[in-house]
C-alpha cells in the first residue's frame, strides 16, 4: 500500500467489482473488496484480497462492514458498484420487485456513502465513486426497473456533488456500457423470480424478444469491453487530485450521452425503439 491509500468496492462476487479489486490491488492500493456471498468472500481471501461481507440491501450489514473496514486502516475511496436488473415491462413489474431492486441498487448506495462520509471528513480527503450505466443516460424497453435505479443514482450523486463542493470529498459518476460480465445470467434469475410473463398480456412479445435475449445463445456485443476499461477509469477518478464528475466507458455510452444533450424527446425516443 502507498501513501495510505485505501478503498471499499462493493459487488466484488464477479465483473467490474472483482476486476477492479484486483487493478487497484496490482496499483498498491489497500483495497477491501466486499461481495454479499460469505462463499464469495473466502474466495476473494483465498486469492489474496482483503475481503468482508457486505449485503448493501441490509443497513445494519453496511454499518459493520464499514465499521470492520475502517478499523483495518483508513479508507480514502468508496466505489459504489453493487448492482442487478430485473428484466421485464413495468405492467408486469409487481411493486415488490421494484422495492427490491431499490435496496440494493440505490438506497444500499446511499446507506454505504453516508457511512464513509464521517471517516473521509475526519481524514480530510475522499472519493465517492457511483458506478452507474448507459441505462442512467437513456430509457430501454424491458429495462424499466433498472432504468429507474440508474436514474435515480444519477440524481443522488449530482446533488452529492454540488452539497460536498465546500468539503475535501470528491463525488464521480461512472457511466459503462456494454461489459463483459454475469449480469446477464443474474438478470435471468431475478427475471423468474419476479415476472409472470405467461399471465403477461405481452405474452407473445416476451416470447419472441426477451425471452430470447435471456435464453438464447449468447453473442457478443460489437462495442462489448472487458471489465477492466471500467477498472481503468475507477483508477484514474481515485488518484487524480481532480477527477472529472462523470466518466463515460464504450462507444455506445458516448453515443448516449450525446443523443441525451442533442435529440429532441420524440427522436431520442426513436433510437431507442431500435436498442
Amino acid at each position: 500500500m502507498q501513501g495510505g491509500r485505501g478503498v471499499l468496492i462493493t459487488g466484488c462476487s464477479s465483473g467490474i467489482g472483482l476486476d477492479a479489486a484486483r487493478y487497484l490491488a496490482g496499483r498498491g492500493w489497500r483495497v477491501v473488496a466486499s461481495c454479499r456471498d460469505p462463499a464469495d468472500v473466502a474466495a476473494r481471501r483465498a486469492e489474496g484480497l482483503e475481503s468482508l461481507v457486505l449485503d448493501v440491501a441490509d443497513p445494519d450489514s453496511v454499518q459493520a462492514a464499514v465499521a470492520e473496514a475502517v478499523a483495518g486502516g483508513p479508507l480514502t475511496a468508496v466505489v459504489n458498484n453493487a448492482a442487478f436488473a430485473i428484466p421485464g415491462a413495468l405492467e408486469d413489474l409487481p411493486r415488490d420487485a421494484l422495492r427490491h431492486i431499490f435496496e440494493t441498487n440505490v438506497l444500499g448506495a446511499h446507506d454505504l456513502t453516508r457511512a464513509m462520509i464521517p471517516h473521509f471528513r475526519a481524514q480530510g480527503r475522499g472519493t465517492i465513486v457511483n458506478i452507474s450505466s448507459v441505462l442512467g443516460l437513456v430509457a430501454l424497453k424491458w429495462r424499466g426497473a433498472y432504468n429507474a435505479t440508474k436514474f435515480a443514482l444519477e440524481g443522488l450523486t449530482d446533488t452529492l456533488r454540488l452539497e460536498m463542493e465546500d468539503t475535501p470529498i470528491r463525488v464521480v459518476l461512472i457511466e459503462p456500457g456494454p461489459i463483459t460480465s454475469r449480469f446477464r445470467v443474474n438478470a435471468t434469475r431475478q427475471f423468474e423470480r419476479w415476472i409472470d410473463w405467461e399471465g403477461s398480456a405481452r405474452a407473445d412479445q416476451y416470447r419472441k424478444t426477451l425471452r430470447k435475449r435471456l435464453y438464447g445463445p449468447q453473442s457478443k456485443d460489437r462495442f462489448e469491453l472487458p471489465p477492466e476499461a471500467v477498472s481503468r477509469v475507477i483508477a484514474h477518478a481515485i488518484e487524480a487530485a481532480r477527477p472529472r464528475p462523470r466518466y463515460y466507458v464504450t462507444v455506445p455510452t458516448h453515443l448516449a450521452g450525446m443523443a441525451r444533450r442533442l435529440l429532441p424527446t420524440r427522436a431520442l425516443d426513436w433510437v431507442a425503439r431500435r436498442g
